[in-house]
């Protein structure tokens, strides 16, 4: 595809812009900002993965992992403030799904360590985690917020914290893993998954790219899992005070 051929495709933002407009939907200057800003951050991306491609240099690698895990993370800490230590939890959430992701995969030989495997399969593993960690938290505060006499309950009789907060932590953990579950049953069905279809575009044999998504679906399943039970289960003791008294969420 050529910049020309780029710019023609701008027609697919003038559709939505346009309805917003003559609706009056308010959303005219989301829609361009949102359009330039991605348009910029992937043009950038863009230059800077095809240096490091070049290079093949495992240090580039890293710094490309640790680039995506800072943006995913500043990206959640909003979500998760009111929960003191939010910003050591994710990051080491974040960090902790990475290197097991990884670390399986490459002990397995199920990728080589190369640039083009592990950078674009490393983005789709943060992304999701970004994504499952910001339902987590959105639903286990709102939850929090509304069972806070229940919790005050349970310890006033005598229980445990984790006992307190069970019901609203486990509702949360469901609520996080439910769409990704769910888009996996029609999965192939319904739509065909950006990294079958991308490498199916880019000439690849069909059955290869099935073989590539399974990976990534497998992969994301356990994201689902790990990201809103690591976070879950690091953030509801932060809720307490070292007296096991409820203390809530704390907001600046």
């Amino acid at each position: 595809m050529t910049f020309i051929q780029l710019a023609t495709a701008l027609v697919f933002v003038a559709i939505p812009l346009g309805l917003t407009i003559i609706l009056k939907l308010g959303l005219k200057k989301d829609v361009i900002i949102a359009t330039v800003r991605s348009t910029i951050q992937l043009l950038i991306i863009g230059y800077i993965l095809t240096f490091v491609f070049e290079s093949d240099q495992p240090v580039y690698i890293i710094l490309m992992i640790a680039l995506m895990i800072a943006a995913a993370s500043q990206n959640i800490f909003k979500k998760g403030s009111g929960i003191p230590g939010i910003k050591v939890i994710i990051v080491s959430t974040l960090v902790f799904v990475e290197v097991l992701s990884m670390g399986i995969m490459l002990s397995l030989n199920i990728i080589p360590f190369e640039p083009e495997e592990v950078i674009p399969i490393s983005g789709m593993v943060i992304g999701n985690c970004m994504v499952l960690s910001l339902l987590f938290l959105d639903k286990f505060k709102d939850e929090i917020e509304r069972s806070d006499e229940t919790i005050e309950l349970i310890l006033s009789m005598g229980g445990q914290p984790k006992m307190a907060v069970d019901r609203s932590l486990k509702s949360a953990i469901r609520t996080s893993m439910i769409p990704t579950i769910e888009a996996q049953k029609t999965m192939g069905l319904v739509q065909l998954p950006g990294m079958m279809s991308g490498l199916i575009i880019g000439g690849a044999d069909p059955m290869e790219a099935v073989m590539y998504q399974l990976l990534i679906l497998f992969l994301i399943l356990t994201n689902a899992t790990l990201c809103s039970v690591i976070v879950g289960y690091m953030s509801y003791p932060k809720l307490f005070n070292q007296k096991l008294q409820f203390v809530g969420l704390k907001y600046d």
